[in-house]
């Protein structure tokens, strides 16, 4: 307990998933967490569920305005900002000839451009509060092999890598104390992987709880504890890294085992 003690978080997409899980785990650590998300009747209940260590704020990632008063907020509630987790995203299926372009559009203003602004309008403020901080983005392995069906989540998701790397240098050559990493999962158990998976809008616990057992997937709180890792200063020389998190689903040989 305490790993992130007294810190100040705003995680996005707080109200479900790995987002969820990624505010849990922070608040259990020690952190005062403002949790941000459109889905505000789920968001606010996470928040009442951590207690008064939390906030919630209806936030949409694609818009600049709505991000400065994100960061504004957690300033006037907790007075300082140390860690960021760009959580927030959007998958549709698609590959590169069948995706429209307003559902590209879509997609890379939530997945990249609402990255691009949390890093924007953060990290002067995580500067600011003098004792260096970190940047989390959630990354996909899509970002680092492709897939053809998601073609724009994937090409958003590698946008993510590569702005990660570029904050991490800035942070660098700053010599802000602040690290910049990207956590690249492959199949999480959230309900925006199971819609894709199942074709449906809602699962059944019993559908969830089959996904995965061999191997393939893992729970929110699998990410959630990285988060917190990385969050904290026992990560402070973890700089511009691509973190997997897919029990080697991306160095997997190209044969069947025997």
């Amino acid at each position: 307990m305490g790993r992130v003690q007294d810190k100040v978080a705003i995680v996005t997409g707080a109200a479900s998933g790995m987002g969820r899980a990624d505010a849990i785990r922070l608040a259990e650590e020690g952190a005062r967490v403002v949790l941000t998300d459109l889905n505000e009747v789920d968001g606010q209940a996470v928040a009442d569920q951590i207690g008064e260590a939390a906030i919630f704020m209806r936030h949409d990632v694609a818009d600049e305005a709505n991000w400065q008063a994100v960061v504004a907020r957690a300033v006037e509630q907790f007075g300082r900002l140390d860690i960021l987790v760009n959580n927030a995203g959007l998958m549709a299926m698609g590959n590169p000839v069948d995706t429209d372009l307003s559902s590209w559009r879509k997609i890379f203003a939530v997945n990249s451009e609402g990255v691009f602004l949390g890093c924007k309008h953060a990290l002067p403020v995580i500067e600011a509060s003098g004792n260096g901080g970190s940047v989390i983005n959630m990354s996909s392995v899509a970002a680092l092999q492709g897939m053809s069906y998601i073609a724009a989540y994937s090409a958003s998701k590698g946008a993510v890598a590569a702005l990660t790397k570029s904050v991490a240098l800035y942070c660098r050559e700053r010599k802000n104390g602040i690290r910049c990493n990207s956590i690249h999962p492959d199949g999480v158990k959230t309900p925006m992987v199971v819609k894709v998976a199942t074709g449906k809008d809602t699962a059944t616990q019993e559908e969830v709880d089959a996904m995965g057992t061999d191997g393939s997937m893992c729970e929110p709180v699998d990410i959630a504890n990285m988060v917190v890792y990385l969050a904290s200063d026992e990560s402070w020389f973890v700089n511009g890294a691509e973190l997997r998190m897919d029990n080697a689903a991306t160095i997997s040989p190209p044969y069947p085992v025997p």
